[in-house]
């Protein structure tokens, strides 16, 4: 495989306007999320994550207590994602939803040219570019308007410097620790990224030599401890990186029946599929080996994507960083001697210099003011899956007021609009027995599960979705008619006096 061309001392100023592979993946990236539109805001989570930017803007501090639900008003609640948080309410603020779309497009378009380049380094174009095509499709089912899209360019050069520190022998450059301190305050993903640190100082300290070992052990371990250090730059400090031990050891519950945390479902098309087929034959075939490190990292990603599906973006972005230098070394010894088609190779790296200054600039302000024109004229708003505007505007043309069930799916959008709901997508906050009793409750897991759920909390109207039980059962209640219906919820009221607050008798 060919490196990256080499700079040369002088460049003429034609080179501003060259364009490159990397500029080319972001600009058709960033047209396809451009494409998807609606489709990046088809999760209630997004809502949520807006209404918090805006109640954080509107107070001037972070919450530390549940500001919006009804069930849980006062709970302790760390908003670890506040600063992404911000961001999308700016920018919703800003271009409405078609600057929210906006602003996730650009992190992902630019996390994919970023890789893109980073894979040019070792790897000819044509086996760049299928990968970069390889990562668009392993993300394509977690590609949401939410603060994982906006932190994967911190990701991405996170991930970068660690491999190439490790594979030239040195530490880690000291300008990504500022990076570690927004990537903390963004999303709760950090700590992958002080994982990382761990894994590759490990490989570095035993691949050095004997006589550099000490020192490659003080360059690395000075690296972790600063950037573990910058990780604690936040307004919760040490309870960020408790969220991400609390989440995987304490949340079994939210983890095993909420979907995005399921496994994948391999009887309808994964890309995740195509991926480990391909590798699998693309080993056999060419008996490429990994060094161990790097083998364990890939292993690693691939359990973490079978178990969890939203972890499966990680093994199309992050793996083939890991692996494209050692196996670009065994495909050059067996491409040695073998007739290749010169032509079409001087067209493709003819495109893997850097993209010139001038070119990148008018393709950032060329995409920015298409898309300011295409959401003028073609305005997009959220899927009424999620943002049910229209079963809101019934509830409240006939007065009802009072406490809400909600399916978790649009607690978001009730937060969005000033309703505090029954539940909503921070999982983490609600808890194990709070979740197990809602779940069970409207899955009618037991007789008077879902009757004594809405007793307990004095539940005045319910906005769920067609098909779940809990409709059937509230179809029958006594005391509970069906006030409005279409494709995605279902409305029902209470018409029976509420029962007494608990701690009291009956008049």
């Amino acid at each position: 495989m060919q490196p990256e061309a080499a700079t040369t001392p002088f460049r003429p100023a034609s080179h501003h306007w060259l364009i490159s592979w990397p500029l080319i993946v972001g600009v058709l990236s960033y047209l396809f999320l451009l494409r998807l539109g609606q489709s990046l805001l088809n999760d209630g989570d997004t809502l949520l994550h807006i209404a918090t930017g805006q109640w954080i803007l509107q107070h001037g501090t972070v919450p530390d207590t549940d500001p919006f639900s009804h069930t849980m008003r006062g709970t302790p609640w760390i908003a670890h994602e506040w600063l992404s948080q911000v961001f999308l309410a700016l920018a919703h603020q800003w271009g409405d939803w078609g600057g929210v779309v906006s602003l996730t497009a650009l992190a992902f378009s630019l996390t994919l040219a970023w890789f893109t380049r980073a894979l040019l380094k070792h790897l000819e174009p044509v086996y760049a570019l299928l990968f970069a095509a390889m990562a668009l499709l392993m993300s394509a089912s977690h590609l949401l308007a939410r603060p994982h899209l906006l932190t994967m360019p911190l990701l991405m050069v996170w991930t970068i410097e660690l491999v190439r520190a490790s594979d030239e022998g040195r530490g880690p450059r000291l300008w990504m620790l500022p990076l570690m301190t927004l990537w903390t305050n963004m999303h709760g993903g950090f700590t992958l990224g002080l994982a990382l640190v761990g894994v590759f100082a490990l490989e570095a300290v035993l691949l050095s030599r004997p006589q550099h070992r000490w020192a490659t052990v003080r360059i690395w371990a000075l690296f972790l401890l600063l950037a573990a250090g910058c990780s604690l730059i936040s307004p919760y400090g040490i309870q960020g990186i408790f969220f991400t031990w609390d989440l995987i050891f304490n949340s079994s519950y939210a983890i095993d029946n909420i979907s995005e945390w399921l496994s994948p479902n391999f009887h309808t098309f994964q890309g995740l599929e195509v991926w480990l087929l391909g590798a699998l034959a693309l080993f056999i075939h060419q008996g490429l080996r990994l060094p161990i490190f790097r083998l364990l990292l890939m292993l690693g990603f691939v359990h973490l994507a079978l178990k969890h599906g939203r972890y499966v973006e990680f093994l199309g972005l992050l793996v083939p960083l890991f692996v494209a230098a050692p196996l670009a070394a065994q495909w050059q010894a067996r491409r040695q001697g073998q007739a290749q088609l010169e032509s079409l190779d001087r067209f493709f790296h003819r495109l893997a210099q850097p993209a010139g200054l001038g070119a990148s600039t008018l393709a950032l302000a060329g995409l920015l003011s298409f898309s300011a024109l295409i959401f003028k004229t073609q305005p997009i708003e959220p899927n009424a899956s999620v943002a049910p505007a229209p079963a809101i505007a019934a509830v409240q043309a006939q007065g009802i007021r009072g406490p809400v069930l909600n399916d978790y799916a649009l607690g978001g959008y009730l937060i969005y609009v000033g309703i505090p709901p029954f539940i909503d997508g921070r999982a983490d906050m609600y808890r194990t027995d709070f979740l197990k009793a809602y779940m069970e409750a409207l899955t009618l897991r037991e007789t008077d599960s879902l009757k004594n759920l809405l007793d307990r909390y004095r539940v005045e109207w319910t906005l769920l979705t067609p098909g779940m039980p809990a409709v059937s059962m509230l179809d029958h209640l006594k005391g509970w008619e069906r006030l409005y219906t279409d494709s995605n919820t279902v409305v029902h009221v209470n018409r029976r006096p509420p029962p007494p607050a608990q701690g009291t008798e009956p008049r």
